[in-house]
């Protein structure tokens, strides 16, 4: 525990002055109609104004609906114009917002784009975020290691999706499926899984003071492959996954080469340099923005 503790620090070479804003993650979109819930009273703002709108009650489903260019909301049966076409939903004491039969930290944001339809976006702070991430990504039952090497490259992923502003015409970061990474909100979280995203808190990967868009995938079968000879952090390297069928892209780190590493008695760093080269480890700030 010691040694692994001194790695750590070790490890960790630069401070960034990155700005960790809160991230907003694409949970629905193009909908005509959309549904939530709340675990406790929440609020509804018209985010263009900046006024309070309606309460939310507990445990009790709200139908959203794409009016033209406006939102509605069904009331008593009863369809509510709300006069904007963008609002945000926040719980008024400490709760879950609820959509797709699942809970999710944070605040919801529901935009109108017209004729495309509704879009409903979580925005909540990066490290709840990964809190449903890891999990969704890889068993939590593997090796503490490489749940905290996963943590790690989930987290250098959406921030440099984020600022590449893959999604930023949409008025999201990333989205919740593996297009970008998958993403169960809180309903997904284990024990296990947080401590991993707890334990590696703000450290991500980079390159020339830039964060690295760390890919990974399932399985390689053997052998990684590399899209872009350009980028030096992305070699083909051996995979550690030999008799594991190909599931994935095959670039960057093999989730189960990670887990069979791990196996071997290599920490989260160690992992992390091996499948990622010419990198530094890095802390972003504690800035958040909720």
């Amino acid at each position: 525990m010691i040694i692994k503790k001194v790695i750590l620090v070790f490890f960790i070479l630069t401070v960034l002055s990155l700005r960790a804003e809160a991230i907003k993650i694409g949970l629905q979109t193009d909908k005509k109609e959309i549904k939530i819930a709340s675990s406790v009273y929440a609020e509804i703002y018209d985010t263009a104004k900046d006024r309070l709108l309606y309460e939310i009650r507990p445990m009790k489903v709200y139908e959203f609906r794409s009016k033209g260019n406006e939102l509605a909301v069904i009331v008593n049966k009863k369809e509510v114009g709300l006069g904007t076409n963008q609002i945000l939903i926040r719980t008024k004491t400490p709760g879950f917002l609820c959509c797709k039969r699942a809970w999710y930290r944070g605040d919801f944001i529901i935009l109108n784009w017209g004729n495309a339809g509704a879009t409903l976006i979580n925005k909540l702070p990066l490290e709840d975020y990964l809190k449903g991430v890891v999990p969704a990504e890889m068993p939590s039952k593997w090796n503490t290691e490489a749940l905290r090497a996963q943590a790690i490259a989930a987290r250098s992923y959406a921030v440099a999706t984020r600022t590449a502003g893959k999604h930023a015409s949409k008025g999201f970061d990333l989205v919740d499926t593996t297009a970008d990474q998958a993403y169960g909100g809180a309903s997904a979280e284990k024990a296990s899984t947080t401590r991993a995203v707890e334990d590696t808190k703000g450290i991500v990967l980079v390159q020339d003071k830039k964060v690295l868009p760390t890919y990974y995938h399932a399985s390689s079968g053997g052998q990684t492959k590399v899209w872009n000879s350009g980028k030096s952090f992305l070699q083909s390297v051996y995979s550690f996954d030999e008799g594991t069928k190909k599931n994935g892209h095959g670039v960057g780190m093999s989730q189960t080469g990670a887990n069979n590493l791990a196996g071997k008695g290599y920490n989260a760093f160690q992992i992390l340099n091996y499948f990622y080269k010419d990198f530094k480890f890095a802390k972003l700030s504690d800035n958040w923005d909720i």
